[in-house]
């Protein structure tokens, strides 16, 4: 009985030691053998661990911010940025740059905002004049519907300009228009039979226009040919700038007009009346566009105006800088161009006689009967 008593003591200290050893093997796995260091499969490869991005914040606007207009806490504030991918001066990071500072032209909400969009408070200059790129200026224009592309142009549209003239041939020596008048030179002498005797030639004005001999094809006679009427005018039309820049449509505002229209739109519009439908303020028609042009250019075009030539723009297309040679347009160049005839002259013709375009043409074209068309 003692003997198997022994046995079986030692067996449960045999076993208490594996245990220990056991336990303390684990431990040493876990201690040197950490989850990032135990190897791995053939064929497998460990994760590396996600990197914490560093941030930076930069500035943006958080609503529409018209020309001119201050920058304060409630249109501008700061949104992180990944600092990795911040290019050095690009964007303002810091808002302090911004406050009190002005805007240059109008920016969208959620726009970064950069130092070319700022306009300190304190300078001298106009806020389009940092629109205007060194060496050119800006001047204004007068345009109407068809003119201006039927109000179709924005800030920043790049347009040609086609001037018009009418061309008169004139006298060299009075700067007149021909053909010049006629008048009657009387020589010194007596007038008349017992009539008083002038010692100087007189000269007397008639109403008849100076005109030219030529020889009759039928009587074989010389005659002379007056006008039957005054100069007609010569319509030549060309290409005389391009690429010019649209810097603004209408008046420009002041800052304290801009901020007036800014606090008038915020204000909440009263609902109208039931069973009326509100009609929507329609915007004044500008009647000027200031272009942003060459010195050459500004001084040709105050030419231009000042003389009475007509003045249209044309739009071109985004990003389009080329410039293409045009030909003068005159009526010959038209009828060469677009092989247009000159109408023979015919023993016959229509009637009624057409001596103009008639202002409507109506929708059945009347020969003088009675017929009058019924609307269906």
């Amino acid at each position: 009985m003692a003997t198997g008593g022994r046995r079986r003591g030692r067996a449960f200290i045999l076993i208490a030691l594996i245990l220990i050893l056991l336990l303390v093997l684990a431990w040493a796995v876990v201690r040197f053998f950490a989850p990032n260091q135990l190897p791995t499969a053939p064929g497998e490869t460990s994760a590396p661990p996600t990197p914490v991005e560093e941030m930076t914040s930069i500035v943006i606007s958080v609503q529409p911010i018209s020309r001119g207009l201050e920058f304060n806490e409630t249109n501008v504030t700061t949104i992180p940025y990944p600092k990795k991918d911040l290019v050095e001066g690009a964007f303002i990071t810091d808002i302090q740059e911004v406050l009190g500072k002005r805007a240059k032209f109008d920016i969208e909400a959620r726009t970064p905002i950069t130092m070319t969009m700022l306009v300190d408070p304190t300078t001298k200059n106009s806020p389009a004049a940092f629109q205007i790129p060194p060496g050119q200026v800006a001047i204004t224009i007068p345009v109407s519907k068809l003119s201006s592309v039927a109000y179709g142009l924005e800030p920043g549209d790049h347009v040609n300009v086609i001037v018009s003239l009418l061309l008169v041939d004139i006298d060299p020596g009075f700067q007149s228009k021909l053909p010049n008048n006629t008048g009657v030179v009387v020589a010194p002498g007596p007038s008349g039979e017992g009539g008083p005797t002038t010692i100087s030639a007189s000269v007397s004005k008639t109403d008849s226009l100076s005109g030219r001999t030529e020889l009759d094809p039928t009587l074989g006679q010389p005659i002379y040919v007056i006008p039957s009427e005054p100069q007609r005018p010569r319509l030549v039309s060309q290409t005389l700038i391009q690429d010019a820049i649209v810097l603004r449509l209408g008046d420009f505002t002041s800052t304290s007009q801009q901020q007036a229209q800014t606090a008038a739109q915020q204000q909440p519009t009263p609902a109208p009346a039931t069973g009326q439908a509100q009609q929507p303020a329609e915007a004044p028609k500008p009647d000027t566009v200031t272009l942003i042009v060459t010195p050459q250019d500004a001084v040709t075009l105050n030419y231009l105006m000042l003389a009475g030539g007509r003045l249209n723009l044309v739009m071109r297309s985004a990003g389009d800088s080329q410039r293409i040679a045009t030909e003068p347009v005159t009526l010959q160049f038209i009828l060469d161009q677009y092989n247009i005839p000159n109408p023979a002259k015919l023993p016959y013709g229509l009637e009624p006689r057409l001596d103009q375009f008639p202002n409507t043409i109506p929708a059945f074209p009347s020969t003088g009967s009675t017929f009058t068309a019924t609307p269906q």
